[in-house]
């Protein structure tokens, strides 16, 4: 080839540059080396993390990488108060925790405000010649700040504290790989102090709740024994005075008397009933019977209910008998709860149907009615505890709101389930079904 088509020579072009010497390389080689190391160190970290909702634990962590990973003597967090005008340690390094507990730096005035303030990190090469510094901390554990580098802890963007890193091992000055690692540590101690708080918050109201509900079951039980005993002897003199006195406007009132004593005995039945289900006290008493059988009975029971409104109650059974593995009572007692719901519900010379069905491998039971409805909104609500469609000072048809609530627990006892389709202004039917072979895990 000849000499004109060779390339030119390294020395000759103007795009060469020379080659890297072995030093470059190696620091090259150093401080990615380096880089990579701390960012494996931060992704241990930040698994460490995951591990524990521990706020002192969570902290201290990440002040002992923030040393690590600086090289420094001490490490700090510090958190705003509730006014915003100081700033108190949260966390901090040495044997020295409890004095330094005790403090409050101020946020005017203080470097560790001015981080604040200032939501950037900050470097301070000799803190001992910065009128801001706040030496109360130096004198109060007899320690000497010299360096420092602080950033700030941002939630949602808004500063609510300080991490810092004090007095470089080596004496050389914080670079920006120090500000990007401390970065990074601030972030994953922001993200873990307000995972604590929501989980510390969250902990204090299921306690709250759970002393509630204590006192809750301590005053049904003492409730319902206390007002047994009386109440017993109320319906025992009352039904004797009225067999006694019978025909009579003396016996007219004894009928009031003994039914207000009956719907009170109900109406702790039902809270009694209620509190059982929900500690999984209630148990089931599994025979075999006839549904029909017990439908039939509920219906006799509810009759004065229904008459005295001029409603009209069909039945509709199968000429089968449905047999079934259940608690009888209970189920008697959904039914009936089912029943007088849609009596109460259901306006004078209104209609109610009973019907019941065999359906793979379940007896479902149907009680529908010509009454009020719910509205959709409220729905998934009816089952619930206390709950009723009408406002609490206004509802007209009494009761606690219970019923429903005991008969969808009793029923998923059973391994069953209970619904509702209603239509507001044109009435409802609520539907219940249980297997026919009993629970499956009775």
């Amino acid at each position: 080839m000849p000499d004109s088509q060779l390339p030119p020579s390294p020395s000759t072009s103007n795009h060469t540059r020379p080659l890297p010497q072995t030093g470059d390389l190696r620091r090259s080689f150093t401080v990615l080396r380096r880089q990579a190391d701390r960012l494996q160190r931060i992704l241990e970290i930040s698994q460490i993390l995951t591990s524990t909702y521990d706020l002192d634990e969570l902290l201290q962590i990440i002040l002992a990488a923030a040393i690590e990973l600086t090289k420094t003597e001490a490490a700090s967090i510090l958190l705003l108060n509730e006014g915003g005008t100081e700033l108190r340690f949260a966390a901090t390094t040495g044997s020295n925790r409890d004095k330094l507990m005790a403090l409050r730096v101020p946020v005017e005035n203080s470097l560790a405000g001015t981080i604040l303030r200032s939501g950037e990190p900050m470097v301070f090469d000799d803190v001992r010649q910065d009128p801001r510094h706040f030496d109360g901390v130096d004198k109060q554990i007899a320690f000497e700040s010299r360096s420092m580098l602080g950033v700030p802890l941002l939630m949602r963007e808004r500063p609510v504290g300080v991490l810092e890193a004090l007095n470089k091992l080596d004496t050389s000055p914080f670079g920006e790989e120090d500000g990007q690692v401390l970065m990074t540590l601030a972030a994953q101690a922001a993200v873990a102090i307000e995972n604590a708080r929501l989980i510390t918050a969250l902990q204090k109201a299921y306690e709250q709740l759970n002393r509630i509900d204590r006192i809750k079951s301590d005053f049904i039980a003492i409730a319902s024994h206390e007002l047994r005993t009386p109440l017993g002897l109320i319906l025992g003199y009352a039904s004797m005075l009225r067999e006694d006195l019978k025909n009579t406007d003396t016996s007219q009132q004894l009928d009031v008397v003994m039914n207000s004593a009956l719907r009170l005995r109900d109406l702790i039945d039902d809270m009694v009933n209620v509190q059982h289900i929900e500690e999984g006290k209630a148990k089931l008493v599994l025979t075999e019977f006839v549904l029909q059988e017990v439908v039939q009975r509920v219906v006799e029971a509810v009759r004065e209910l229904y008459t005295t409104k001029e409603q009209e109650l069909l039945v509709s059974l199968p000429a089968q008998p449905l047999s079934l593995k259940a608690d009888r009572e209970k189920i008697a007692l959904v039914v009936n709860n089912l029943l007088t719901n849609a009596i109460k519900f259901t306006d004078p010379r209104g209609r109610i149907m009973v019907a019941a069905e065999l359906k793979n491998g379940e007896v479902q039971v149907h009680v529908a009615d010509t009454g009020i409805g719910i509205p959709a909104r409220e729905v998934e609500h009816i089952f619930d505890r206390f709950y009723q469609v009408e406002p609490h000072l206004t509802r007209q048809h009494g009761g606690l709101g219970l019923g429903l609530a005991i008969a969808k627990g009793m029923i998923e006892m059973h391994g069953g389930k209970i619904w509702v389709e209603s239509v507001e202004g044109l009435g409802s039917r609520f539907s219940f079904s249980v297997p026919v072979a009993g629970p499956s895990h009775k």
